[in-house]
């Protein structure tokens, strides 16, 4: 008997301290856990990876952290069911919703204001829960494989147009100022002379070749 109460006392200890070292935390509450004394990070619901269509047509795959905790805990038991498992389902209809609305270039550079379009709408739709909604953080938004290479594709054209459309314009900005000048030497005769008389020297400075040209009419008789 001696031998059984010696092993039977360690045994109760232990089950005494069993609550004080364990305990298990609903998905809405938030525990810092510490290991040989050094914290861990906060741990918290994620939103599970959803598959979301942007709006110019790419497919992506995003998932995001949504922090929350219970405010009224009278509306979170009778007004719902299992508001956990509510508010994730919401999260998730919500994301798609709010992504679905966005081109891919604004979920990349806008990922901070689209997490809070995110946060507010859950808040109010889940404070009927006695939910409140702290903080949505969008995490990985990962781009199909399949997708990669047509967006290279678009890329690509995309700056071809743009050459195409640069050129254009310069030369569009050329032809209005060759009609300009037009303009000018048409209705001053004498600038028409002047340019003439330009042209003759820039050619004739070139030593190379024996060039012959022709005298305008209009500049012999001013000469005479």
């Amino acid at each position: 008997m001696d031998n059984i109460g010696l092993f039977a006392f360690p045994l109760v200890f232990a089950l005494i301290l069993v609550p004080y070292i364990f305990r298990i935390l609903a998905e809405y509450e938030r525990a810092v856990i510490y290991t040989l004394g050094r914290s861990s990070p906060v741990k918290g619901p994620n939103v599970p990876s959803q598959d979301v269509i942007s709006r110019d047509n790419i497919s992506v795959k995003v998932n995001a952290v949504v922090y929350y905790r219970v405010v009224d805990a009278d509306k979170s038991i009778n007004q719902v069911m299992d508001f956990n498992r509510a508010t994730s389902e919401l999260s998730q209809t919500t994301l798609r919703a709010v992504l679905g609305k966005h081109e891919l270039d604004e979920m990349l550079s806008e990922r901070d204001k689209l997490s809070a379009d995110i946060r507010n709408i859950l808040d109010e739709k889940t404070e009927h829960w006695g939910i409140k909604v702290d903080s949505v953080e969008l995490k990985n938004i990962d781009i199909d494989p399949s997708m990669v290479h047509a967006i290279g594709r678009q890329a690509e054209a995309e700056r071809e147009r743009r050459a195409k459309v640069i050129s254009a314009e310069g030369e569009l900005q050329a032809a209005d100022k060759l009609v300009e000048a037009a303009r000018k030497l048409t209705a001053e005769t004498g600038a028409m002379q002047l340019r003439y008389l330009s042209a003759l020297q820039d050619i004739a400075d070139d030593k190379t070749n024996t060039i012959i040209l022709p005298m305008p009419m209009e500049i012999l008789k001013n000469l005479m």
